[in-house]
Formats: structure tokens, sequence, C-alpha cells
């Protein structure tokens, strides 16, 4: 597992305008301006929020005109999912006795 990589996905997960867009793509693919309309930020700050969730690649954007429709990435969101495994997974490592014990 890459360590640079991972934070960059966990990074997408750590501020609330973030996890707000998350869950509106949640329902399928949004126009930026229908983000825009729901979080209530502007679009210099969306764009930010954006870039972070697509270099990510739990998003993607496709452009349809001057707007970008965003989608959550199947691929990227199942990457997120396997980090957080093997974060959380302990190992089956049996130590005979403490670093601290004599």
């Amino acid at each position: 597992m890459d360590e640079k990589k991972t934070a960059v996905v966990f990074k997408a997960f750590c501020d609330e305008n973030r996890i707000r867009i998350l869950k509106l793509l949640r329902t399928g693919e949004k126009c930026a301006c229908k983000l825009l309309e729901e979080i209530h930020v502007t679009q210099p700050t969306l764009s930010h929020h954006m870039k972070i969730l697509c270099d990510s690649g739990i998003v993607v954007g496709r452009k349809e005109g001057k707007w970008t429709h965003y989608s959550i990435s199947p691929e990227g969101a199942e990457y997120a999912v396997k980090c957080l495994a093997s974060l959380t997974t302990t190992d089956e490592v049996c130590e005979e006795k403490s670093c601290c014990e004599d």
C-alpha cells in the first residue's frame, strides 16, 4: 500500500464540505451547478474541494459544455475501502514478551 496515495485518499474525507459533496453524489452524477446550490459555497471553493476529491480518485468528473458533472468512482471507492481495511486489520503476530518487560 502506497502511503502517499493513501494519505491523498483520506485527505478527501477530512472536510465537512467534501463529506456533504460525497453524500450528494451517492444518489448519482451531479452537475457542479447543483452542488453549488446544495452546499452553499463559492465556485472557487467548490473547485478546490472537487480537485481534492478527483485527485484522490474517489470522484471523477466529465465536462459537458461549461459545466463539469461529477460522480463517485466505483474503483476509487473500492480502493478507499481497501486502504481502511488494510490500516485497521490487526496482524496475528504473537510477541513472546512486551518490549517494556525485562
